[in-house]
């Protein structure tokens, strides 16, 4: 029998704001079958929650029916389907709102939604509460004829497992199958990361607005990683490999469908803006599925001083002081001075340093006025040259991410269809509690030689995130020799030191030889998650770039 022609997988969206004229930029700027938006985040689970407080009927990313508006006709003539989990808690609702809109606008498609992935009735207490479905709900929409597929908490690859367990039939056991569509999923659920966007080489190529990415899948799993033609950016294994190493941990990717290898990935560079990604094994999924739990922690509030010129920590010193007997009330008070001045600056900004007070408590007066007019009142009585980035405010609401699990066959996954017949989706049949790959043999190290101190980013990419209250720190190298230094020299203990803030936490290392890559994970880092604000990076967005700053012994014929 002929296989099938591969599926053209393409996406318009990597986060809940990402530019609004993806979606047409990616229908007329070449072919394509599925176009996949992804909108969902810890972050925006608590943001949604929130909404739903305010309006029982919204939940769902009410972006997206206004990017569709002027592109639904579009994707109709073009026969392109969209698959997004915009739905957020609220899958239904905005099925109903697209349904409105294309009868409103006469486009005739069909609109079909997946829920099950709501627990809040077995957590009470929990702004949110959403299991990780997988893809086959998406897949039994398709099958269905669905034009329009809106999803609430599925897994970001399930976007594209869904649509190409639907396209080649694949059922569930076809594990290293569908391990090949979550790489190629991962790999395109942030959007332009795997195009040169924040990418640690930016300055190799054009990235100031580079494109979105698309997949071409296979009927055996593997898949080439490319761009439309004429789109900014770039598509090289440095990329895939930067988004592949982001927010995951060790060789053993769970998901709900199935668990990646990431130790068994094959990157080939095929040709200009095409990678060919190939070699994955897929092993049964988990008994259980996540459920990703947000609810309110507190109130928050922070003030940032500005302190300038002379006696940066005595002026700090005298501020602490004085607010001292404001504070006792507060469950968490933090100081934080960042040494942002310089000696015999030539400008004002430049000789100032910050003092950075953050605020926490259960009850939002005693983070409120407490501190806010406390704050104030030292206006004129303070160290010289007292002012503040800005005044402090009544105190904000910040949430918590909390992970739980669930026994998978609990969860009911269901596909409702636009003339509202549901499919219930079972869950996988096999399942395999995954578990720490044995470390693979590292390469010889590279024989002794001269050496030079300089940053580790003049040879090696990172690419840092977070997991909940974890942060990873995934970092590559371009070559083998490199890797044969790599692999010996940052051990757990060498990126303790490099990192200071990581010295007392737990950090575990996961090699990935086929990558050249070593992952990070920093356990506890983020505090309660990026909702809390623990650091002033909440997310970790930057902590790959300030390890890639940090100098040490590098060998001169890598440089």
């Amino acid at each position: 029998m002929t296989p099938p022609p591969p599926l053209r997988v393409g996406n318009f969206s990597g986060f809940y704001g990402d530019r609004a004229d993806a979606l047409r930029e990616m229908l007329t700027g070449g072919d394509l079958d599925v176009l996949t938006g992804d909108y969902l985040a810890e972050l925006t689970m608590l943001i949604l929650g929130r909404d739903r407080l305010k309006d029982p009927s919204a939940g769902y990313a009410r972006t997206f029916p206004r990017q569709l508006e002027e592109c639904l006709g579009l994707a109709r003539e073009r026969g392109v389907r969209i698959v997004t989990n915009a739905g957020g808690l609220n899958p239904a609702g905005l099925a109903d709102a697209l349904r409105t809109l294309a009868e409103r606008l006469g486009v005739p498609v069909r609109v079909a939604h997946v829920e099950g992935d709501d627990l809040g009735h077995r957590f009470p207490g929990a702004l949110t509460a959403h299991a990780y479905l997988g893809g086959f709900g998406i897949a039994a929409c398709l099958r269905e004829g669905a034009d329009i597929v809106v999803t609430g908490r599925v897994t970001d690859a399930a976007l594209v497992t869904g649509p190409a367990a639907a396209h080649f039939g694949w059922e569930p056991h076809a594990y290293d199958r569908l391990a090949g569509a979550v790489v190629a999923g991962h790999v395109l659920e942030c959007g332009t990361q795997a195009t040169g966007g924040n990418y640690a080489f930016f300055r190799e190529a054009d990235v100031r607005r580079p494109g979105f990415p698309l997949a071409e899948i296979h009927a055996d799993g593997s898949s080439v990683v490319t761009k439309h033609p004429g789109t900014g950016g770039l598509v090289d294994v440095g990329t895939v490999t930067a988004q592949l190493l982001y927010e995951t941990t060790g060789a053993r990717y769970a998901g709900p469908d199935v668990t990646a290898r990431l130790d068994t990935v094959r990157l080939t560079q095929e040709g200009p803006d095409r990678v060919r990604i190939d070699g994955v094994r897929g092993e049964a999924p988990p008994p259980t599925l996540k459920v990703g739990r947000t609810r309110l922690g507190g109130f928050r509030n922070e003030v940032v001083f500005v302190l300038t010129g002379l006696d940066i920590e005595a002026k700090a010193e005298l501020v602490r002081e004085q607010l001292a007997p404001s504070l006792t009330k507060a469950a968490e008070a933090r100081w934080d001075l960042v040494r942002t001045d310089r000696p015999d600056a030539d400008t004002e900004e430049a000789a100032s340093a910050l003092l950075r007070l953050v605020v926490r408590d259960p009850d939002q007066a005693v983070v409120g006025r407490a501190l806010s007019g406390a704050a104030v009142e030292l206006a004129l009585g303070s160290y010289p040259g007292f002012h503040v980035l800005a005044p402090p405010g009544k105190g904000a609401p910040y949430g918590v991410f909390e992970a739980a699990y669930v026994p998978r066959g609990e969860v009911p996954h269901t596909a409702v269809l636009d003339d509202g017949r549901r499919i219930p989706v079972p869950p996988a049949a096999d399942s395999l509690v995954p578990r720490d790959v044995a470390s693979p043999e590292l390469p010889e190290p590279l024989p002794s030689g001269p050496v030079r101190r300089a940053p580790l980013g003049l040879v090696a990419g990172a690419r840092s995130g977070d997991k909940g209250g974890d942060a990873n720190v995934g970092v590559w190298v371009r070559t083998d020799e490199a890797w044969r230094w790599l692999a010996h020299t940052l051990t757990v203990d060498r990126f303790r030191a490099l990192l200071p803030e990581t010295a007392e936490l737990t950090v575990t290392r996961h090699v990935l030889p086929r990558l050249r890559a070593l992952n990070f994970v920093v356990e506890g880092v983020l505090g309660a998650g990026v909702a809390a604000q623990h650091r002033f990076d909440p997310q970790a967005k930057a902590l790959g770039e300030w390890l890639r700053s940090r100098r040490l012994d590098i060998p001169e014929a890598l440089l």
